[in-house]
């Protein structure tokens, strides 16, 4: 046995192997500092849309979304009324559905764009929603929106140029003095890559379930190996058993069970909906207690009441309309009351919440 000696050791050196986690730093899409003007195009529109009409949990977040912030209309004056009741977007639309087109896109590309169509005597006649992927944001040097373009080329005089009062333009938690605001899916793009990977490579291994393992093979030879190996592909392919001599080859599980891989996409669906802004039983009401859907329905409701107070103020200045969107029922005295019959819900106290039906209309 060798001797033992304290001044024989030493430690690893794992600074060039295990590297530090490092986001980097970003910069705002801002005014140029100098003279003439900066413009801002949404390049990420088709990456983001096709995001949307392809991943079912984004699409179903963004609308669940959408539907509490304009699904039950509007309170306003008579006039106002008559006003929005003419409104038919692209022919076909009401003016719900105008401002669900709208807060869908503002979600998606972080800005949405609406053309507001006028009579002679510059009265509202109509609100046509527009692709934000086609627009253009043209602020001069101090940041101040002189103008939109709806791209229609390459060729920028082709542009269609519009006026500021004849655009109706919401934006998207915008930021400092950027020209543009945030997509909800810039932030969890990650997480939807992810999850979808590890979705496929499930899909995957389910569908060739039998190939999982290592298939061991008592031979050097690898003219036998590569035969043995396209024999059990083969098998595979064909939902097949192959047959072989007895202690030719033997298969050895990979120690990953499906419970792995099952809490791992479990996870990343949960961390989603962190990262979206949405509760989970918001768009999906599977599998949740009655005291967990409240505590996550009464956290959503001043997400969903902000938008609403944003979207009244944003068709106030901009159109000088004066409407209300109806709020959905609220649980805050349902919830304080439930906690008090309830000892053992203690999701919530009933000094937590105020006794009375969410904010005054």
């Amino acid at each position: 046995m060798g001797d033992l000696i304290a001044d024989g050791s030493t430690t690893t050196n794992m600074d060039n192997t295990v590297q530090e986690y490092n986001i980097g730093g970003a910069e705002l899409d801002k005014p140029n500092d100098g003279n003439g003007e900066t413009w801002y195009d949404f390049p990420d529109s088709p990456i983001y849309l096709q995001y949307y009409k392809t991943i079912p949990e984004l699409n179903r977040s963004i609308a669940a979304f959408t539907t509490y912030v304009t699904g039950k209309g509007v309170t306003t004056d008579a006039r106002t009324k008559v006003l929005l009741e003419r409104l038919t977007g692209w022919g076909e639309d009401s003016f719900q559905s105008i401002m669900r087109n709208l807060v869908i896109s503002k979600k998606i590309f972080g800005d949405a764009f609406a053309e507001i169509i006028k009579d002679d005597s510059g009265r509202i006649i109509n609100i046509k929603p527009l692709y934000t992927g086609d627009m253009r944001v043209v602020v001069d040097k101090k940041g101040i929106i002189v103008r939109y373009e709806q791209r229609t080329s390459s060729d920028n005089n082709d542009n269609i140029k519009f006026k500021t009062q004849d655009i109706l333009h919401l934006s998207n938690d915008r930021i400092g003095n950027e020209i543009h605001g945030t997509s909800v899916i810039e932030a969890c793009k990650w997480v939807i890559d992810a999850r979808n990977e590890a979705m496929a490579d499930e899909r995957k291994i389910k569908h060739r379930d039998l190939a999982m393992g290592v298939l061991e093979v008592d031979s050097d030879d690898s003219a036998q190996i590569a035969k043995i190996t396209a024999q059990y592909q083969n098998a595979v392919d064909k939902g097949e058993v192959l047959v072989l001599p007895k202690d030719l080859a033997d298969i050895k599980d990979n120690n990953v069970t499906p419970k792995d891989r099952l809490e791992w996409i479990r996870y990343l669906e949960g961390f989603f909906y962190q990262a979206v802004g949405i509760p989970k039983v918001i768009a999906n009401s599977a599998d949740f207690t009655e005291a967990g859907s409240k505590v996550g329905y009464l956290t959503f409701e001043p997400v969903y009441t902000a938008e609403q107070t944003e979207l009244e103020m944003d068709l106030w200045n901009q159109l000088a309309i004066r409407v209300k969107f109806k709020r959905p029922p609220s649980l805050h005295g349902v919830v304080s009351e439930d906690e008090q019959k309830n000892t053992g819900q203690v999701g919530i106290q009933p000094n937590e919440v105020q006794a009375q039906a969410g904010r005054v209309e």
